[in-house]
C-alpha cells in the first residue's frame, strides 16, 4: 500500500500517550512528496503505538505510527510529515529531538495497516469545514472533534462581561481589528482537554452569539487548569488562522492565554 502524506486532520484520535508532550514545537513541514527510508536500528511499542529509529545512511531519525509489526533490520519508509521537535513521551519517559508522527509506515515494501477510517465528526461551531465532508486526520495529540463542545447542563446565564473586555460574539465580529491584540473575555468552560501538545485546551461560551452564526464558542489554549462548568476570566492575544500542522487551522483562537478560574 502506498503511503500518502497527511494532508488533513482526522481519521484517528490519538490517545493520552501523545498528550504527554511537554511544549513540543512543530518543525518546519517537509515537502509534500518527501519520504524517508532506511533500516530499523531500534524499535519499541507503547500505549498502542510503535516507535522506530531509522538509519537513512546519512542520519538516524525517529518515527511513530499506530502499533505494527517490525523488527531491527527491516527496511522501512514513511512520509516526512508532522515532525515534532523536542518531544517528551511520558509513557516512555524519554525525550526525542524529533519524532515523525505518521499514519502508516511501509515495512519491507509492504504497507502497514493505516489508521481505520472514521466517521465524519460533528464539528464545534466556528470549526473550519472539512474538505468534501471527508474526515480529516488529526495531528498527534490534537483534541477529539467528536460531539458538541457544549454539554447541555452548563448554565450560561448571568455571565458578566470582563471589565474592559469583549463578549465572545464581539470577538468574532471584530476579529479583523482585534487580531494580534490582547483580549479579555469571561465565560464558562464547556469543554476541556488537558495536556494536549503541551497545552490545556478549552472551549468557552458566555451566552452571546449563536450556533447558526458560529460565533458563540471560543477556543483557548493555556497552561492553567480548569474543568467543565468553571467560570473563567481569559486574557490573551487573539490569533487568526492558527495552523497546528497538517493543513489544520483554527480561524479564531486565544493561544497561550492566561486563564483565571473565578
Amino acid at each position: 500500500m502506498n503511503l500518502k502524506p497527511l494532508l488533513l486532520l482526522g481519521c484517528l484520535v490519538l490517545p493520552v500517550h501523545f498528550a504527554g508532550a511537554q511544549n513540543p514545537a512543530p518543525a518546519a513541514p517537509a515537502a509534500a512528496e518527501a519520504t524517508i527510508s532506511g533500516k530499523v536500528v531500534e524499535t519499541m511499542n507503547t500505549a498502542g503505538y510503535t516507535y522506530v529509529l531509522v538509519d537513512t545512511g546519512a542520519k538516524k531519525v525517529w518515527a511513530a505510527a499506530v502499533e505494527f509489526s517490525v523488527k531491527v533490520g527491516d527496511a522501512v519508509s514513511f512520509a516526512a510529515s508532522l515532525p515534532m521537535e523536542n518531544y517528551h513521551s511520558k509513557s516512555l519517559n524519554r525525550d526525542f529531538d524529533v519524532v515523525y508522527f505518521t499514519g502508516g509506515i511501509n515495512v519491507n515494501a509492504a504497507g502497514t495497516a493505516a489508521a481505520p477510517a472514521a466517521a465524519v465528526p460533528q464539528l464545534p461551531p466556528g470549526h473550519p469545514a472539512l474538505n468534501g465532508g471527508v474526515a480529516p486526520k488529526l495531528p498527534p495529540g490534537h483534541p477529539a472533534l467528536t460531539g458538541s463542545p457544549a454539554p447541555a447542563n452548563v448554565d450560561l446565564t448571568g455571565i458578566k462581561r470582563a471589565e474592559g473586555g469583549k463578549t465572545i460574539a464581539e470577538i468574532f465580529s471584530g476579529q479583523a481589528k482585534l487580531s494580534g491584540k490582547p483580549v479579555s473575555v469571561r465565560g464558562k468552560v464547556v469543554k476541556y482537554n488537558a495536556a494536549i501538545m503541551g497545552k490545556n485546551w478549552l472551549h468557552i461560551r458566555d451566552g452571546s452569539g449563536s450556533a447558526e452564526k458560529m460565533d458563540n464558542d471560543l477556543t483557548v489554549t493555556t497552561s492553567a487548569d480548569s474543568k467543565v462548568g468553571d467560570t473563567v476570566l481569559v486574557t490573551g492575544k487573539l490569533t487568526l488562522k492558527k495552523d497546528f500542522g497538517a493543513g489544520y487551522k483554527y480561524d479564531v483562537i486565544l493561544d497561550d492565554a492566561k486563564v483565571v478560574v473565578e
